[in-house]
């Protein structure tokens, strides 16, 4: 079971009632925070990086007493970002609203990815867990795994899948079903969620993986249906949808999470500080709906939680791209 806690820096804060958001915000420790707190996603807007960095930075002033700004800072499938906020001052006012292809998958994937994600950042804390989900078109004649086998099998070459990027877990899912699964299909790496979703939607690529974040609200409004999960339960608003283990892929199980990071050098205190104050958001009871509608499970642990998750996820995907023979400039 993940632990689930928060760093106690104070006695708890009045809350305001049935929300979980502090009626004032939280003591300052010293003389911080006293300015603008600048969160960062390393993606485009519009998808699950960028829907979870909002989800805290919107509330984020009311529990700090200043100003936050959610800023996207894409490209590169996601290092631009994290190399910009891996060379800022470590002083608590900018942060890295990450997830796990960033941060276990790219510095082993790229070259040159610009950042080492155990030597250059301290994390704060992790926000969940969400399967990947291969979702289509509603008019699409693809309803489960194994028409999406036939249809590849039998038209070798005329499957495409888009993802968020190169060596996103999107990007992973799709090498691990064509090698171990047997299906064949082409990869079209987008700059982010929301690109690819948009050529999904206008028939540009036949499916697309991708956490249930940035896809949950599609279908909803009944415009994609999911075919599969990649975790190893139902889900929130995907519960109907069977996983890749029911439908006969072993093996199968690969999550997703999005933490926020800081600088490397960022005092403790001001780290235990950003824990309490993030975690405090998400446990409120708004936060904690929309994490669950979006396919995911609120973790919202302390910074050392989320250090051995990160750890944990290097070892083992790092091992996937190096069996995958992956590489990128």
């Amino acid at each position: 079971m993940r632990r689930r806690q928060t760093l106690a820096l104070c006695a708890a804060p009045l809350l305001l009632p049935g929300t979980g958001y502090a009626a004032d915000p939280l003591p300052k420790v010293g003389d911080y925070p006293s300015q603008v707190i600048h969160v960062v996603s390393p993606f485009p807007a519009g998808g699950g990086n960028d829907m979870h960095m909002r989800l805290v930075t919107n509330e984020l002033a009311r529990t700090t007493g200043q100003p936050a700004v959610a800023e996207n800072k894409g490209g590169a499938g996601g290092n631009i970002g994290a190399q910009s906020v891996a060379g800022s001052k470590p002083d608590g006012y900018t942060l890295l609203l990450s997830q796990v292809s960033i941060m276990a998958v790219n510095p082993v994937l790229y070259k040159a990815p610009g950042f080492d994600p155990l030597k250059d950042f301290v994390a704060i804390t992790q926000i969940n867990a969400a399967p990947l989900v291969l979702v289509v078109p509603v008019t699409s004649s693809l309803r489960s795994m194994a028409d999406l086998r036939k249809m590849a099998q039998e038209h070798t070459g005329s499957v495409t899948y888009a993802s968020p990027g190169n060596g996103t877990l999107s990007h992973l899912l799709g090498v691990v079903l064509e090698k171990d699964a047997g299906i064949p299909m082409t990869h079209i790496p987008y700059r982010g969620a929301a690109p690819a979703l948009l050529d999904l939607l206008g028939g540009q690529v036949s499916l697309m993986i991708s956490s249930t974040s940035s896809v949950s609200g599609a279908i909803q409004q009944g415009k994609l249906r999911a075919i599969a999960i990649s975790s190893p339960r139902r889900v929130g608003h995907f519960r109907a949808v069977p996983t890749l283990e029911e439908q006969g892929f072993k093996g199968m199980q690969f999550e997703d999470w999005y933490g926020f990071f800081a600088p490397a050098g960022t005092p403790p205190e001001r780290v235990a500080y950003l824990n309490q104050a993030i975690t405090s958001i998400l446990r409120s009871r708004g936060v904690v709906q929309k994490i669950t509608d979006a396919g995911g499970e609120l973790v919202a642990g302390d910074a050392e939680q989320l250090a051995a998750q990160l750890r944990q996820d290097i070892t083992r995907w790092s091992r996937l791209v190096k069996l995958a023979g992956m590489t990128v400039e």
